[in-house]
């Protein structure tokens, strides 16, 4: 996978696959550390220690769709390429949460890719999902969850087009806040 993003689609499909009906996605970038978090967590159907054991092997899966199952095992590699490590934490029944690091720093860190576009693709395919959102750039943060949206704007269907690009627009215009107050006070 080309971008961190890609990862966030791959890692919150398999949530929905697990029957998650509330998922968390978070991206925390902290300079002072040096230091990129991506965390995912869900409510679905969970795992053993052995099976989150098994979960990076790539030629393990649950899925009766395919007989293999990357996304995980691909994360891994992302993550030992950028000097980050990967922890799955699982318990059955209550459900999974995938933390992801990486060194901000390292030449081999991949892009992150269009979060926006994850986001929105993963509201427009399972809209009845909980999804949560938030980023964080150091002392600035964002977030956005589909709960509020649907209690603030009840005639609205999250997953029609318009509907989908305004969130996108929102999605956006927050990240490029974040940037904005991040260089701000690095300049100061």
């Amino acid at each position: 996978m080309e971008d961190l993003s890609l990862h966030i689609l791959d890692i919150a499909e398999n949530s929905v696959e697990a029957g998650a009906t509330c998922v968390k996605i978070g991206l925390i970038e902290d300079r002072s550390t040096d230091l990129l978090k991506l965390e995912i967590e869900d409510n679905g159907r969970g795992m053993t220690p052995e099976e989150c054991q098994q979960a990076l092997n790539p030629f393990y899966t649950t899925r009766t769709t395919r007989r293999f199952g990357f996304g995980l095992p691909f994360l891994h590699e992302a993550c030992l390429a950028a000097q980050g490590q990967l922890k799955v934490e699982s318990t059955p029944g209550k459900g999974t949460k995938v933390t992801a690091t990486f060194r901000l720093s390292h030449i081999d860190l991949k892009p992150l890719g269009d979060v926006a576009l994850t986001i929105i693709t993963l509201i427009a395919g399972h809209p009845d999902i909980e999804w949560h959102y938030y980023h964080r750039r150091n002392n600035f943060e964002f977030t956005f969850n589909t709960r509020e949206f649907k209690e603030n704007y009840p005639e609205m269907a999250i997953n029609h087009p318009e509907v989908l690009k305004a969130i996108r627009n929102y999605i956006n215009q927050n990240l490029s806040i974040l940037r904005r107050e991040h260089d701000r006070s690095q300049s100061l």
